[in-house]
């Protein structure tokens, strides 16, 4: 049996325990935690192998940290805790190009894909972002460092795909393309529409990662759309929409859009429905789906291929979220959950409003009113409702309410 020690370098990246797994000779897999030695803080300008060394306590000196295995090194980094890559790039270049490194991305692939986590703004600091981390029930306040100078500016997540956010500026109505992770970015180039209308946005990849590109799709409530190609760095405009589908559309960038292989699912209103659009072959089609009754707030969202409707449903004082399943034979909406009674109770009586973040496998719901502000997790493998913890700013404890956001599952390779 081999025994790994994983060090810190230069205290940038702190964990306490990493679990190995481990193939001995029998055959049988083994996990071994492994733990860290304790160290002091290393002065600056200490050199990493030498910090090494010191932190080995004599047990592996500085000429074998050097011959160290760079696969198996590449290995064990791609299992590190997703919080670690927001500081990976500060401990040295190598570690630096290796975001970029076709090997470490194999690596990455072959962990078992995480939990989405949540990316939102909030109404009391709409120029700063927070991300939610279900997995550890934690929420990280950073920056957006690409964010335009200028005070007004106001940039919106409104889609996502392979570990890449999708921004909207609602002041100069451009887009913007980040990993949060890495604060990789790219501004996309103008749109050849300058008539704008409120717009429900989708993206989507070419393949299974942000590597093999991704398109973002635009479409307005008088049928204008765009579609950009990161391949080919441009906006392009399909044929003329179908004249058989009902004009205006009720859209907004709120509004949720889902995807399933290539087919681009949107929600609309008046009429109630959805929206398909192939991205492959080009072709609309619409399903005129009526409402649950008494249904106010209200998104798509997708699970294994199945689209499904998340409402808020209020009828006198009684209000609760309700998970609808679309049955595709009769197009009828069918319930299949709704949360559980006693936090129903909570919204009783309350004018509450919701918003929905994220549609892939866990919901996030922002369920607020004058005086109550609520934040609801479900899985929608599982069926499970769990509390969400609030959204505070560091050293503070006033809470932050939900504006908008999107699920995106963290991906420290993907480019913008």
């Amino acid at each position: 049996m081999c025994r790994l020690y994983i060090l810190e370098l230069n205290n940038l990246l702190e964990y306490d325990f990493f679990g190995l797994l481990m193939d001995d000779k029998s055959g049988n897999k083994m996990v071994e935690m492994i733990e860290s030695p304790s160290c002091k803080r290393h002065r600056r300008g200490k050199s990493p192998a030498k910090a090494i060394a010191s932190i080995s306590g004599g047990l592996m000196d500085q000429q074998i940290w050097k011959d160290f295995p760079e696969d198996l090194l590449e290995a064990v980094i791609a299992r590190l805790p997703t919080e670690s890559f927001f500081r990976f790039r500060t401990v040295c270049r190598k570690w630096n190009s290796l975001l970029s490194s076709c090997t470490f991305s194999q690596h990455l692939a072959e962990v078992s894909v995480l939990q989405p986590w949540f990316y939102s703004v909030t109404h009391e600091n709409i120029r700063k972002g927070a991300m939610y981390n279900p997995s550890m029930r934690k929420w990280h306040h950073i920056s957006i460092p690409f964010l335009p100078a200028k005070p007004k500016t106001v940039l919106l997540p409104v889609a996502s795909a392979g570990g890449l956010i999708c921004f909207l500026d609602l002041s100069h109505k451009n887009f913007y393309i980040s990993n949060p992770l890495t604060n990789s970015f790219k501004e996309l180039p103008p749109r050849s529409y300058r008539v704008w209308s409120r717009v429900a946005v989708a993206m989507i990849l070419n393949g299974k990662t942000a590597g093999s590109g991704y398109k973002i799709m635009w479409l307005g409530c008088n049928g204008d759309h765009e579609i950009y190609d990161s391949i080919h760095h441009s906006w392009s405009h399909s044929a003329g929409f179908p004249p058989n589908i009902r004009l205006p559309l009720s859209l907004n960038f709120r509004s949720q859009t889902v995807s399933v292989g290539r087919t681009i699912y949107f929600m609309h209103a008046e009429p109630d429905g959805i929206l398909l659009y192939d991205v492959t072959t080009g072709i609309w089609k619409q399903y005129l789906i009526p409402s649950p009754r008494h249904l106010t707030d209200h998104m798509l969202s997708e699970h294994e291929g199945q689209i499904l409707l998340v409402g808020l449903v209020t009828k006198n004082a009684a209000t609760c979220v309700y998970i609808w399943e679309m049955q595709k034979m009769t197009l009828l909406w069918k319930e299949v959950d709704r949360m559980p009674n006693i936090w129903c109770l909570e919204l009783y009586g309350k004018h509450v409003r919701m918003t929905c973040l994220g549609n892939h496998g866990l919901l996030m719901l922002s369920l607020r009113s004058k005086r109550m502000n609520r934040l609801v997790m479900y899985n929608l493998s599982t069926k499970e409702w769990q509390r969400v913890p609030e959204c505070t700013q560091p050293h503070s404890r006033k809470r932050q309410t939900i504006a908008c956001g999107t699920a995106f599952r963290p991906c420290p390779t993907a480019l913008a």
